[in-house]
């Protein structure tokens, strides 16, 4: 190789080191977390297992809720989405990151020409006996070469180059927020539904048990056992357990369209059998760690870190922009009039240079770019802030709910052992004769009522749980 040539590539080389050689950004200096340093013992946070080493699969217990999250995780096109904004951020940084590395390009051209001797009076055709009336040449060239490269001095194109990459990283970060809410959000939608089935059940379990009191009732009223006014009581238990059964069928159907939105289309067939609320139940439970642990685990957290990084490297960008912009631009390579002696020394031409540019007056335009970088930093911090006490309070709510909705169960089934108590004994009296319907009447619509709130319950001691092992940073399918 030539020395010139030799001299462009070790230039071209040796600028790429002097790329980011400094930088003007702020230190990156996590926040401190702004919430107490640890969670509320009342809430009991202790546990056996740790959800960030957890896979969904390994949580929950229902074959059937296992299969509809992992058709979600698949097809969910908001998923799709966010999937495909990774790929986005991606393609983004390293566009952005090759500008710190020279552009070295190579050409070449070959060129045939005819010059009519006519149009050069100095060789006109006219004046020399037997001179050809053109001349036919060639010209070959073949060289490389550097666009205008900043040599980055003053860290300005590093820093673009670390916001990309941040806003990449926090794109990554959010992705894993939507699997993990996608995630909570199936398991919820699962859980509503089984409790309407059963919601459902048990209204046309009390509907039919309804309609036998309401022939009896008939019965007694033709008999003249009774008046009217126990038929017409018994006539309207039978209607509200009708009009909750009509209800709960209209939820029932719009669960099972929000979970085939959720699961990207339509439930596929041959999904394992589900199983009831009380059949949901695991002894197992989930530690919470201390609140800084959410710092590390959880992605949305992650991903406002990443945006406070990026918006500081902006303002790296922003500072280095009141610097001298220095460019390199540079090529070598050889021509010739014939092919063969293209490549000899003779035909060797080589330049190269640098350029500056000074930043004199741009009437505040740099001082307002700061300032704005600055601003977005300030209001990073605050999203960072926000989103860990978020991070926090939403694990403390799950913390609560599951000491809280777990001694609610065991309340409401003693509840509901002592309605149906009440109800065979106010049905006993009745059919002796000592009470009246009233007493009926109160006792059934008190044991359907304890049922209700017994699965509704249940159902949000499930969601519970399931909200709690999402809020920990759970739910990676390892």
């Amino acid at each position: 190789m030539n020395r010139p040539v030799r001299t462009l590539v070790a230039l071209a080389l040796s600028s790429t080191a002097l790329a980011g050689c400094a930088s003007m950004a702020p230190e990156h200096v996590r926040p401190e977390a702004a919430t107490a340093p640890q969670f509320e013992p009342e809430y009991r946070p202790d546990g056996e297992v740790v959800a960030s080493e957890l896979s969904y699969r390994e949580w929950f217990t229902d074959p059937r809720l296992v299969g509809l999250i992992g058709t979600a995780l698949e097809n969910n096109r908001d998923l799709l989405a966010a999937t495909a904004r990774i790929e986005q951020a991606r393609a983004r940084y390293r566009i952005q990151d090759s500008r710190r590395l020279p552009r070295v390009v190579a050409n070449g051209s070959a060129t045939r020409s005819r010059q009519p001797l006519g149009a050069n009076p100095a060789l006109n055709a006219g004046d020399v006996e037997g001179a050809p009336a053109s001349i036919t040449s060639n010209r070959f060239e073949v060289g490389v070469g550097v666009s205008a490269f900043e040599l980055d001095f003053w860290g300005r194109i590093a820093s673009l180059s670390e916001q990309a990459r941040a806003q990449y990283l926090a794109t990554v970060a959010a992705q894993r927020a939507f699997y993990l809410s996608l995630i909570a959000d199936t398991a919820t939608t699962y859980y509503e539904i089984v409790e309407t089935e059963e919601q459902i059940a048990l209204a046309e379990a009390t509907a039919q048990s309804r309609r036998e009191g309401l022939r009896i009732a008939k019965l007694r009223l033709d008999a003249g056992v009774t008046s009217a006014l126990p038929y017409r009581q018994a006539e309207t238990l039978l209607t509200q357990a009708e009009q909750q059964l009509a209800n709960e069928k209209l939820s029932l159907a719009q669960l099972r369209n929000q979970l085939g939105v959720l699961v990207g289309g339509t439930v596929p067939e041959g999904l394992p059998e589900g199983r009831t609320l009380a059949e949901q139940g695991d002894k197992r439970r989930l530690a919470a760690g201390l609140p800084s642990d959410l710092l590390l685990v959880r992605p949305d957290i992650i991903a406002a870190e990443e945006q406070l990084r990026a918006a500081r490297a902006n303002i790296g960008a922003a500072r280095a922009a009141f610097f001298p912009t220095i460019s390199l631009t540079g090529n070598a390579g050889f021509s010739s009039n014939s092919l063969d002696g293209l490549f000899s020394s003779d035909g060797l031409g080589w330049s190269f240079g640098p350029s500056i540019s000074l930043p004199i007056f741009d009437w505040g335009g740099r001082e307002a770019d700061l300032d704005l970088a600055k601003a977005l930093e300030v209001e990073q911090v605050a999203n960072y802030d926000k989103t860990v006490q978020t991070a926090f309070r939403e694990v403390s709510d799950a913390l609560a709910g599951r000491r809280y909705l777990a001694e609610q169960v065991e309340t409401l089934e003693r509840a509901v052992e002592s309605q149906e108590r009440i109800a065979r004994l106010a049905r006993l009296r009745y059919r002796e004769g000592v009470a009246d319907y009233l007493e009926v009447l109160d006792a059934e619509r008190n044991l359907f009522s304890a049922r209700q709130q017994l699965l509704a319950t249940e159902r949000a001691w499930l969601q519970n749980r399931a909200t709690l092992f999402v809020a920990l940073g759970g739910g990676d399918d390892r």
